[in-house]
């Protein structure tokens, strides 16, 4: 009994370090790969998304042949089972699908426009739409210290965006336009992620099927959008160079991470909670900020930046606070 309870312990706590590790080394890699200067043609980020989702489906079908025994006639089974012959259940994934893909391109969009620290805590207002929609969706019930912690978020966001004298005169270069761009982008990723994920959570939580299953089906919807998206936008490319123009060592890492990103998410809503999640989500800020300052560069933390972070977190962790009602709770 014991031993089962340390197990789901030790699963949470690993689950939410990959998640850091890959929410950190996922921005900062993509910033780099993104703003590399290089000879010949850029790696089209929207063939990045559609290769990321085969990595994602690839690994869910390994992980369901490990949970049927190793057995690939259970395997063909389960798979024939859960997902063709239910195919109202597996079209449902079809509406978060399209929006996790909207959200994939809108986030190239925001970091080619915005430097990584403040991207990362901009898009922290998810946390907001996340809890509105769990509210109106999910029935579920918020304390005031959540919603406090909301207010206390937005503040600290708010801050984080605040531009710095040094960023007012760098931001002539990245134009008043491109920010405004990288803000509006993030801002709809924000939503959709909020209402995506939210419904993602219900559909997990309503029916029996294995996250791996539910991610298999994501990934198909998802990678049937990501290549409607690759022809939409880099048609003309795609014809010249091919898909995998401008792909190197980097570019690979960024899809692998992405693809990760994918299961480490489906992990932590299966065996984490918000709180952790939300632990996971401040210590990377603060790591890619610190190694965005250190490696990269391009990004000078101000008073005020350090402020808004440091507010963001506190918000994060309050979130996740539930106070322990004391020895003789007092009788509302």
């Amino acid at each position: 009994e014991e031993k089962s309870q340390e197990m789901s312990t030790n699963l949470k706590y690993l689950s939410l370090g990959i998640l850091v590790f890959q929410t950190t080394s996922l921005v900062l890699t993509m910033r780099y790969s993104r703003t590399l200067k290089e000879e010949g043609p850029r790696y089209l980020s929207s063939t990045a998304v559609v290769i990321a989702e085969l990595l994602k489906i690839l690994a869910c079908v390994l992980l369901v042949y490990k949970d049927s025994k190793c057995n690939l006639r259970t395997l063909n089974r389960v798979l024939h089972d859960e997902i063709l012959n239910k195919p109202m259940e597996t079209l449902k994934l079809a509406i978060p699908s399209g929006i996790y893909t909207l959200q994939n391109n809108l986030l190239y969009v925001a970091l080619s426009n915005l430097d990584a620290a403040t991207y990362q805590v901009t898009y922290q207002l998810k946390i907001l739409t996340t809890a509105l929609f769990s509210v109106s969706m999910l029935s579920k019930k918020l304390g005031v210290y959540q919603w406090l912690s909301l207010v206390i978020l937005m503040t600290g966001v708010a801050f984080v965006q605040w531009p710095s004298d040094s960023q007012a005169t760098a931001a002539k270069e990245h134009s008043a336009g491109s920010q405004f761009v990288g803000l509006i982008a993030v801002l709809i990723a924000c939503f959709s992620s909020g209402f995506a994920g939210v419904y993602f959570e219900k559909i997990l939580k309503e029916t029996k099927q294995s996250v791996w299953i539910r991610n298999i089906q994501l990934g198909f919807f998802g990678s049937i959008f990501g290549l409607m998206g690759v022809y939409i936008y880099d048609g003309e490319q795609l014809s010249k160079n091919g898909f995998f123009q401008g792909y190197n060592k980097l570019t690979w890492i960024v899809v692998v991470l992405q693809a990760l990103g994918g299961l480490v998410i489906a992990a932590v809503i299966k065996y984490a909670d918000n709180i952790l999640k939300g632990f996971a989500t401040s210590l990377s800020i603060i790591l890619s900020t610190l190694i965005s300052y250190f490696w990269l560069q391009d990004f000078v933390p101000t008073s005020v930046f350090f402020f808004g972070a440091v507010l963001v977190i506190a918000a994060t962790f309050l979130y996740g606070y539930d106070p322990k009602p004391a020895g003789n709770p007092i009788k509302a």
